[in-house]
């Protein structure tokens, strides 16, 4: 890498301004659903100006993968059957497929990427249900896993050479591809990716999530810990590809947060073809959209 540390600062965020901005509304709903005692109503205001995302979200409502008893005609009806948290998730998730390009120049598959994060996004969440030691809100995991890639959709747009020859190096090589980024591009997915949802104003601790998601994880960061292993449960079991081969094991500090390795995280996930039915759901919306 011949380029300059401050050259290198310059092109990341020139990329990341490249990209589209987040939706005033997802901003608006993320806010408000981090208000204790905001009223339900408001949220439902705010996505009901929408009509993209309503759109969307009735789609998927009223879709087989729900089978609910009558159609789902509003979103206060969808509320009352799935809850607000999981509305928030809908919304954010409509937002981030939003965001994608159809076809870059590095030959990255977007919608097998978009199908890789929309699993770590669930298996995140579902981690957190089971093994979560804290107060942290399923909801953060589930966000971390959707977005904790998406410095790959940067590098493919505006950075698209060398990120497919990190790529390629990375498949060929078997080797990491955040490892291949770096020897490659001078820095690697979680940096920009951090770079941009601070752009879009998520938390800072989101920020510091995604920046650190292929890091040594903290048992005392559930969000983290929970993030790390959907990452790895995603890539085991071939669902999507986020262009990464390796999978890593979990390290003993995960292994004991756990109570297990990755194969025994797995089985006591049980069933998670619901949670790959939802996440190809959600994937079929956003190809025909």
């Amino acid at each position: 890498m011949t380029e300059s540390s401050s050259e290198l600062t310059k092109k990341l965020s020139e990329a990341v301004e490249k990209m589209p901005a987040f939706p005033k509304s997802v901003q608006r709903i993320l806010e408000l659903s981090r208000e204790i005692n905001c009223p339900p109503k408001e949220l439902v205001m705010v996505i009901e100006k929408d009509p993209v995302m309503t759109m969307k979200l009735l789609r998927i409502l009223n879709s087989a993968y729900y089978s609910f008893p009558k159609q789902i005609t509003s979103v206060n009806q969808s509320v009352v059957y799935l809850g607000l948290n999981t509305i928030k998730n809908m919304a954010l998730s409509f937002a981030a497929m939003g965001s994608l390009p159809q076809q870059n120049a590095a030959g990255f598959d977007v919608q097998k990427y978009l199908m890789h994060s929309l699993t770590t996004a669930s298996f995140a969440r579902a981690l957190c249900l089971k093994y979560g030691h804290d107060d942290t809100d399923p909801a953060d995991c589930y966000i971390a896993g959707l977005l904790h890639d998406f410095g790959k959709v940067v590098f493919a747009q505006f950075m698209a050479e060398e990120f497919k020859e990190a790529l390629a190096r990375s498949a060929e090589q078997s080797i990491p591809l955040h490892v291949a980024e770096q020897q490659i591009i001078g820095t690697d997915h979680t940096v920009v990716g951090g770079m941009l949802v601070e752009k879009w104003q998520f938390p800072k601790q989101l920020t510091e999530n995604i920046r650190n998601h292929h890091g040594a994880a903290s048992p005392s960061n559930t969000v983290q810990c929970c993030l790390f292993a959907a990452n790895q449960i995603s890539k085991k079991l071939g669902l999507g590809n986020g262009g990464n081969p390796v999978v890593a094991a979990l390290p003993s500090a995960l292994v004991e947060y756990f109570e297990g390795d990755l194969d025994a995280v797995i089985a006591g996930l049980g069933d998670i073809s619901k949670l790959a039915s939802e996440a190809q759901v959600f994937a079929q919306v956003s190809k025909e959209s």
